[in-house]
């Protein structure tokens, strides 16, 4: 069986990490969807930056759209929300199929909202209205700022995809504010069986940044030195399955089941930054350990080609959880602060997506002065 058919069978969904207009109109996010059994498609400003700046694709709806009068910001978000629509219509079949649980694409609000709770309500709301599909996630951001608007967003019955999750605390604080934002819209008397969430922990960002730490540590030599060469490339996966653990502390206890009772459903982890960014590594390192269910995978392109050539699946994900516990323990042990590089990455992760988004609107305004009168 194709490998990526297979984790189906696992319980985990493939989602595919990429989005562009050639992809929806050349008929190959169909063939991937019948091929593959794809299940959904994320998209974020780099991914749309690249879509496109990297070819002409889109030049003559950016041009339409500047002589309408509208700006960069609302020309990109006109174009990406075309897009969105017509990916999850393709995913249409089986997001019905499923009752629900498949078949997602995901929109972002803006990155410069990260750590503004009003602006990301607003914006998720209006993103979500204009849509207007109900197989799509608003994908907020995992900020201090954006767990209030996680909370009422989830209350509003809207289907959210928080993103740039690195730690294991600020996790937690998001599973727990989605359930929280359950709890309010029952006690309003709304349904919840209608509302989806997933929960994007990030992965190899974890290892990049923790990596040169134990190799400058190894380097030194002596017992430590030979700890921190031991726990290389350790970081990430042990994080995924400590926070697998909380997944089930906050959907599998009592706190969560009289919401499961009235349709609720958990959020489930979604597996993010899966491409492997050190070469030393096979390139289904942050696939295989992490197969269980009930997850999800996105992947790159070439990831995604990867595992369909090489992928061994089975199901790991529960496998080592307390070897998980104790790799983490001993990272701490060496010195590395967990707490401290993962508030670091998330200020990074916030920046690599606002420089993207930044370039995005400067491209489409360069398409958008061609249209302007005189030229």
């Amino acid at each position: 069986m194709n490998p990526l058919r297979h984790l189906a069978t696992l319980g985990q969904s493939v989602y595919l990490d990429e989005i562009s207009r050639t992809l929806l109109r050349s008929g190959e996010l169909e063939r991937l969807i019948a091929d593959d059994a794809l299940h959904g498609v994320t998209s974020n400003p780099a991914i749309f930056e690249k879509a496109i700046s990297g070819s002409d694709a889109y030049d003559d709806a950016i041009r339409a759209l500047a002589a309408d009068g509208r700006s960069p910001e609302r020309i990109f978000e006109a174009l990406a929300i075309e897009d969105i629509r017509g990916a999850a219509d393709m995913f249409a079949d089986t997001y019905r199929r499923s009752d629900g649980q498949h078949g997602y694409v995901s929109l972002e609000v803006s990155p410069t909202l990260a750590f503004d709770t009003a602006g990301t309500i607003d914006e998720a709301r209006r993103l979500w209205a204009a849509l207007d599909r109900p197989n799509v996630f608003i994908k907020v951001p995992g900020t201090a700022a954006g767990l209030p608007a996680i909370r009422q967003l989830t209350a509003e019955g809207i289907n959210l995809n928080v993103t740039l999750l690195f730690g294991l605390p600020r996790y937690q604080a998001v599973a727990e504010a989605y359930r929280a934002g359950l709890r309010d819209r029952l006690e309003a008397g709304h349904p919840l069986h209608t509302i989806a969430s997933v929960a994007s922990f990030f992965l190899s960002r974890i290892d990049v940044a923790i990596d040169p730490r134990l190799d400058e540590i190894a380097a030194a030599g002596g017992e430590r030195g030979e700890r921190a060469e031991a726990l290389r490339g350790t970081a990430a996966i042990a994080s995924a399955k400590r926070a697998f653990v909380i997944y089930h502390d906050v959907f599998g206890g009592d706190a969560f089941s009289e919401l499961a009772a009235h349709g609720a459903r958990p959020q489930w982890l979604l597996w993010a930054s899966t491409g492997v960014k050190d070469e030393r590594y096979a390139p289904t390192k942050y696939v295989e350990p992490l197969i269980g269910s009930p997850t999800i995978t996105t992947l790159p392109r070439d990831t995604l080609d990867a595992y369909r050539a090489q992928g061994d699946p089975a199901p790991r994900l529960n496998d080592g959880l307390e070897d998980a516990a104790r790799s983490l323990r001993a990272l701490q042990d060496i010195g590395i602060d967990l707490d401290q590089v993962t508030h670091v990455l998330e200020e990074e992760g916030v920046e690599k997506f606002v420089t993207p988004y930044q370039a995005l609107l400067e491209a489409v305004a360069t398409v958008a002065a061609e249209a302007a009168p005189g030229r």
